[in-house]
């Protein structure tokens, strides 16, 4: 669903290198290049270079991350949904979420990794997942506009990773893409609803926008000049746009639906540009995004305890769920003995 925190390192506050020269086989490295060359699918039975492999466990494990924490936000607001027609749809987008962690989970197990190392990552703090989950949504409106906004931004993120150069990746994007688009429409129309209510209502929509929009845009990741694994992973076929495109594409889009929805943007500097044909923008704190990224937003300690809380009382289901795996295997090996 998320994707900003596809652009940093795991490790807080560690600064990015420059990659090593190969030391891979070159016929295997030369037939690997040739591949992503002609746009071709790597699979996991492919061979393919280490710094790929890594790179690729690094950004899908903190897209699942991104996932499950991305629940919480949500979560919070089922039992204080304002119908029930609100309460089914935001109990089926929170199942969604959850699926998507487990097949991004799964996908990235194919690649060496298990599923224990990254949630290990996950609870001990190493591993990233996107900052925007680290807000608190405070009102019905928040959840709409985390769908408007933040789906949005996910999905116009996510279009293109169903294009991306790992088979399983990009096989779990198609239907991760179909559902959030979903999601994205469901928040933009409880805030339609909205609108036509009181004036408390649309104040409460106006208040939601301004508090998320700039933290929107910076899910995309830092600008090009500062996001120096992009240009790896471009070439590599794992990223097809740009960190700077994909936050101008998602401005140009959501302007004319700010304009039906009735709000504003947030930005002064916000205009259309008849020579770019596109909307000029202002400047987006980095500060409090390196901030957040790196442990210190509003809500990051609540969201790893509530995450870690989860696991450890989840212990139970997981042991009798093995147990009965191996109660299962055992009868199968005994009746084929029979």
């Amino acid at each position: 669903m998320y994707t900003q925190s596809f652009n940093v390192q795991d490790t807080a506050g560690a600064k990015p290198v420059a990659l090593a020269p190969s030391k891979e086989d070159p016929a295997l490295q030369a037939a690997f290049d040739a591949r992503i060359d002609a746009d071709g699918r790597i699979e996991p039975q492919d061979w393919m270079p280490d710094a790929y492999r890594k790179t690729l466990v690094r950004q899908i494990s903190q897209h699942a991350h991104s996932e499950i924490v991305g629940m919480l936000p949500e979560g919070n607001w089922i039992s204080r949904a304002p119908s029930l027609k609100r309460k089914a749809i935001l109990i089926a987008k929170v199942q969604d979420e959850g699926g998507h962690g487990l097949y991004l989970y799964s996908a990235a197990e194919t690649l060496g990794t298990s599923r224990d190392q990254m949630l290990e990552g996950l609870h001990s703090g190493r591993a990233k997942y996107s900052s925007i989950f680290n807000y608190p949504t405070l009102n019905w409106a928040d959840v709409g506009v985390v769908g408007w906004l933040v789906d949005g931004a996910a999905i116009m993120n996510q279009v293109p990773l169903c294009r991306c150069s790992y088979g399983p990746y990009a096989r779990a994007m198609v239907r991760v893409c179909k559902e959030e688009s979903f999601h994205q429409r469901q928040g933009y129309e409880a805030l339609l609803v909205m609108m036509t209510g009181t004036a408390e209502q649309k104040a409460m929509v106006q208040d939601a926008v301004n508090r998320f929009w700039w933290k929107c845009l910076a899910m995309f990741g830092p600008p090009d000049a500062d996001s120096p694994h992009s240009g790896q992973a471009m070439r590599w076929g794992i990223k097809r746009i740009s960190n700077d495109d994909l936050r101008q594409k998602f401005i140009d889009a959501t302007v004319p639906q700010a304009k039906v929805l009735g709000v504003t943007l947030p930005d002064p500097d916000l205009k259309w540009n008849e020579e770019r044909q596109h909307y000029d923008y202002g400047q987006i704190d980095w500060d409090e995004f390196w901030s957040t990224v790196n442990g210190n937003g509003p809500c990051n300690k609540e969201r790893l305890a509530t995450r870690v809380k989860a696991y450890s009382e989840g212990e139970w289901v997981r042991d009798a769920a093995m147990a009965h795996a191996r109660k299962q295997q055992e009868r199968s090996t005994m009746k084929e003995a029979a």
